[in-house]
Formats: C-alpha cells, structure tokens, sequence
C-alpha cells in the first residue's frame, strides 16, 4: 500500500463534520491517557495487535495523539496521528458495523486538523489502504514508490 500526501491548508472545515456526527449520536473526542487500556484492547480485537502497538505509542503525547469516536458512550472507531513517525495520519478504523456513516471521515479531519495546528503543512498517510476515500475526502495524492514506505524491514515472525 503506498503512502499519500495532504495539503493541511487546504483541508474542508472540520466543525460541519462533526456536527453531522453529534447528529448521529456520535462523538470524536481526543482519547485521555486513563483509556489506554480499553482503547488499544478494541484496536486489537478490530484491527490485530500490530495497529494496537501503534495506537498504544499515541499515548505516550500529550495531548494523547488519537481520536475517538463514541456512539452513546460504545467505542466505534479510532484515528491516530504522529503515532509511528512525525508528521505521519495512522492507523485509523472504524468497526465494520459503524462504516458507511461518515465517522472516518470525521476521524481523519480531527487528526489532520490536529496535524495543522502542530504547525505543518502537509501530512502523510502511512500506508493507505482505500487510496480513492483519502483522494477524495481530502485530496490525497499517492507517493510514487511509497510502498513499503517506513514499514519495510519490519519483523517477520
């Protein structure tokens, strides 16, 4: 999977998003340090132990470096940010049963938006997956010959 590039000053404003989530019941909120334990447990019963580490380093900043999302109060996605590398968006996930309702659009403009307000100017999005959501939710572009990227050389077993 390649990475991809942000333009931060050209991000659509984060508070519309989040309102449609208040809408829907939803939350995305900063996760506060006492929450590690159940935030990087779902990460790792969703989404596998090696996206769980990397969650699990975003609590080591303050403010913690991950978004949540919260149904009436039921974790259903997360976004992290500067969590494996500077500068870099991920991982990010949204339970299956919670997709197709705009909440990792809301988690990757919480993250950004953060991003921006550290002072950059661009973003990385380590190892996209769907490549067309990030193109189009924020005009992502793919870096040519991103792929492994900063993931290369990573243990086997």
């Amino acid at each position: 999977m390649p990475d991809m590039l942000v333009k931060l000053y050209e991000l659509p404003d984060l508070e519309p998003t989040l309102a449609a989530m208040r809408q829907q019941g939803i939350v995305i909120r900063h996760a506060m340090p006492y929450e590690i334990s159940k935030v990087t447990g779902w990460v790792r019963e969703q989404f596998g132990q090696g996206w769980a580490d990397e969650c699990a380093s975003s609590f080591a900043r303050q403010p913690v470096s991950c978004f949540i999302a919260l149904d009436n109060g039921r974790l259903c996605g997360f976004g992290c940010y500067e969590a494996t590398a500077p500068d870099y968006f991920g991982p990010t996930g949204v339970q299956e049963s919670d997709r197709k309702r705009g909440i990792g659009k809301a988690l990757l403009l919480a993250c950004l938006h953060a991003l921006r307000a550290m002072g950059y100017g661009y973003a990385i999005i380590g190892g996209a997956g769907p490549v067309d959501f990030y193109a189009k939710a924020v005009g992502a572009t793919v870096i040519d010959g991103s792929s492994p990227g900063i993931y290369r050389d990573g243990i086997k077993a």
